[in-house]
């Protein structure tokens, strides 16, 4: 919205400056956009006076001056027919910008006579299009900014146009006088009270008929209007064409330039019909549909089924709140007119402006809300105000419908504004601003004004007393602890897993992906989902059909994306939710990572290799590790499909416990999803480690060993299909108390073993507890191992 600064202070008696008026303005929350200030643009040019003028040397046209000024006498060259001495001026000196020339002039010579400096017309000082000579002052002091005297002499010129953005809930903003109100309540001037008006209603009964049709009483609820008969239309006075050129409208005529005067000083929409043009009475009702209609912009519209329209015995005649038709639009020849006042549904009126794309002005206002209780009163001083312009007599009032009646008062508890706001405010101040705002205050219950649909309860109250006080005296206050001492965790063990898993796999090089939880039903069956259960029910795409039961689908159809763009190296990692199931409990916590190509770029040395299954597992241990996990684990087979058969592991607690799953994934899953492998990667379920025991905020004691490990070699004869993953577990479960770790270091196929036979060999370590081992003891370990090695694997100890 906008208005210039003479015009607010039509309604606010104020000695602010402009800048604190747009300070307050968008402390208020009337936020300001822009300001265009012409002052601004004339800073710097100065009154002068021509003492002398004589014809230049080598030029018919032009004039050499000597021009008195605030530094001294000036030499100008000026080509302008009416330069001469003794008249005042406005210059331009040296290093100036020209607004109207696009030109910052300098120092020069013109035709060999320097020239210092530019005596300005109108068109050059962008005030108007004038340009037959420069501008001569019937007045003004040497040295006297030319900004000032304008101000002085024509304030209009200099008036600053301040542009504001309402928001949807501040309908009564949308008037200049609504505006004024709330500068009034922030304490920066006084409201003027309005202005007396006379209304003589000489006309007699009005011969135009007014109804709203049964389908339209709940979008119309008052229609009401005047006819003025004997008017003569022409073009409206200078001041009322010069405030709606200095916001951007054309005047059109007295008539019309009215409505527009009412509807953005007084946030009152108005339509005048010319009533020699109406064929009968007006009826407001809903459209069919359909009727063929041709707006006051001279555009075609089709009206769409429902919409709220004004009609008489000759169609439609108006879209009610909207527009106006060509029709019955007023003209020179109009004599006699039919100025009409309504209030409107908010929603009707959306509704019907979006389904004809018409942004009008009164579209704007009417469907955010006008003031129902300035209705009638608003039409009359709209009659008036014709009356006083074009002449003519006003008929009686017809209305049709009623007035609704918005009053409502909420009880007023001051010492609300502290618990809701925060802000510690006066009683007495809160209740006075709150009269300022046009409140009617009774004890402690408040009457809101008709002009504010926002405010609906108690809380409303608060924020209208904490809006006008400032936000920004509010000063931040720490919440109280609800116990003394060390606060509890603010998340909770598995939100910082997540924490800690996300830095972890950003350290170890991965890069972050975040995917769709929708994903093809084709890609989410080959990884175990793709079922009715976790079918979406309205997917945004075909692509998007299923929930995904797992992540690695989506960080394979990210891979897919990078190597369709020549980027073949990457190490990507996801964490979120996954589907087994259409129920709420039937979701799980994973995070999962892929690496794709080489370890890193070429280089002379050769490190650069391709990744393989044992940096996924290094990666899972480190991510298992962060969070928390057993360091003793064991890695098993049986992974699901669409990993390697050969290739993986699962890190488990026991059979039935897996924590995790590393490996090379199946080729045929990345033929399916058009991704080029081998592909490594890993999958953790978070929520499956162990939570520890005790819980504190401190970390436990390190616990360091002070007794040498014996490391025992073993080698074993098995068969030739027997994993060696298959012999480590059986090592390892020997005597989980006392041995620490088993690692295979070598093996042996063919020689002497004979057909289908192979030698694998381990080292056992064994981790002394709380005395040296002796022997014997040793002895006793190795044997559980052979013994449980035998019986897992069938194999024998190589002699």
């Amino acid at each position: 919205m906008k208005f210039t600064l003479s015009w607010l202070k039509e309604h606010l008696e104020t000695e602010a400056s402009l800048d604190e008026i747009l300070e307050t303005l968008t402390d208020l929350g009337l936020e300001v956009e822009g300001v265009e200030d012409p002052a601004a643009a004339l800073k710097g040019f100065t009154i002068a006076k021509v003492s002398k003028a004589e014809q230049h040397p080598d030029a018919d046209k032009l004039r050499v001056c000597m021009v008195q000024t605030d530094e001294g006498e000036k030499q100008i060259v000026c080509g302008a027919p009416n330069a001469r001495e003794g008249i005042t001026v406005v210059l331009a000196k040296p290093g100036m910008y020209i607004p109207g020339l696009d030109i910052t002039i300098s120092v020069g010579k013109i035709r060999g006579v320097e020239s210092h400096g530019m005596m300005a017309s109108e068109r050059e000082m962008g005030l108007s299009d004038e340009h037959d000579g420069i501008i001569e002052l019937p007045s003004g002091e040497i040295g006297q900014e030319f900004a000032d005297w304008l101000a002085q002499n024509r304030p209009g010129a200099v008036d600053p146009v301040i542009e504001i953005a309402i928001t949807p809930n501040r309908p009564d903003a949308l008037g200049v006088r609504g505006v004024a109100r709330d500068l009034a309540a922030r304490g920066l001037g006084t409201l003027k009270p309005m202005p007396d008006y006379t209304l003589d209603v000489t006309g007699g009964a009005c011969p135009v008929s007014v109804t709203i049709a049964n389908n339209a009483t709940d979008g119309c609820h008052v229609f009401a209007g005047r006819l003025i008969k004997g008017v003569k239309n022409g073009p409206s006075p200078a001041w009322l064409q010069q405030k709606l050129k200095s916001i951007g409208l054309r005047p059109i005529s007295a008539l019309v330039d009215v409505t527009n005067l009412f509807t953005h000083d007084l946030n009152r929409p108005l339509h005048v019909f010319d009533a020699g043009k109406v064929a009968g009475g007006l009826t407001v009702h809903r459209a069919d549909g359909g009727e063929a209609f041709t707006g006051l912009d001279e555009k075609d519209y089709v009206i769409p089924e429902g919409a709220l329209v004004i009609s008489d015995e000759n169609g439609v005649e108006s879209v009610g709140g909207i527009m106006g038709g060509l029709s019955t639009g007023c003209t020179e020849e109009t004599t006699d007119v039919f100025l009409e006042a309504a209030f409107w549904d908010f929603v009707s009126i959306a509704h019907a402006g979006r389904g004809l794309k018409i942004n009008s002005d009164a579209r704007y206002r009417n469907e955010r809300g006008i003031d129902p209780g300035f209705n009638m009163e608003g039409l009359d001083r709209a009659c008036a105000l014709i009356v006083e312009l074009c002449g003519g007599e006003v008929s009686e009032m017809v209305v049709a419908g009623d007035v609704p009646d918005v009053r409502r008062a909420y009880r007023l508890d001051t010492a609300r504004c502290s618990s809701l706001v925060g802000m510690e405010i006066p009683a007495e101040e809160q209740r006075a601003t709150l009269e300022r705002l046009g409140f009617v205050m009774e004890g402690d219950m408040a009457h809101v004004p008709s002009w504010r649909p926002d405010v609906l309860g108690e809380a409303d109250l608060v924020e209208e007393v904490a809006r006008i006080a400032s936000l920004t005296k509010l000063e931040a206050k720490p919440l109280p602890r609800a116990q003394a001492g060390v606060p509890d965790p603010i998340l909770t063990p598995l939100q910082k897993r997540e924490q800690v898993a996300r830095r972890t796999a950003a350290a170890l090089g991965y890069n972050e992906c975040v995917t769709y939880s929708f994903i093809d039903q084709a890609s989410a069956a080959l990884f175990g989902g793709g079922t009715d259960a976790t079918m979406v029910a309205n997917p945004i795409s075909q692509d998007m059909s299923h929930m995904r039961p797992a992540l690695l689908p989506g960080l394979l159809q990210a891979a897919a994306r990078n190597q369709a763009r020549g980027q073949g190296d990457m190490a990507l990692f996801e964490l979120g939710a996954a589907w087994h199931g259409g129920e709420p409990e039937e979701q799980h916590l994973l995070i999962s990572g892929i690496s794709v190509g080489k370890t890193g770029p070429k280089d002379v040395h050769g490190a650069s290799r391709a990744v393989d299954l044992y940096d996924a597992k290094a990666d899972a241990e480190a991510v298992l590790s962060a969070i928390g996990a057993p360091a003793k684990v064991q890695i098993l087979r049986g992974a699901s499909g669409w990993w390697h058969p050969g290739r993986h592991g699962m890190i488990c607690l026991g059979p039935k416990k897996v924590l995790g799953v590393f490996g090379e994934i199946h080729p045929k899953i990345l033929r399916e999803m058009d991704v080029k492998g081998p592909v490594v990667g890993f999958t953790i379920w978070p929520a499956e480690v162990p939570l520890p025991r005790k819980v504190g905020a401190s970390k436990g004691a390190l616990e360091l060993q002070d007794l040498q490990p014996v490391d025992r070699d073993f080698a074993f004869v098995v068969d030739a299909e027997v994993e060696a993953l298959t012999l480590v577990n059986a090592a390892v479960g020997a005597d989980k108390a006392m041995i620490a770790d088993v690692r295979v270091f070598d093996e042996f196929i063919g020689g002497a073993l004979g057909e289908g036979k192979k030698s694998i060999a381990v080292t056992v370590r064994i981790q002394p507890q709380d005395k040296t081992l002796k022997d014997d003891e040793i002895e006793a370990i190795s044997a559980k191992v052979v013994d449980k090695v035998t019986k897992a694997t069938g194999g024998v100890l190589r002699g």
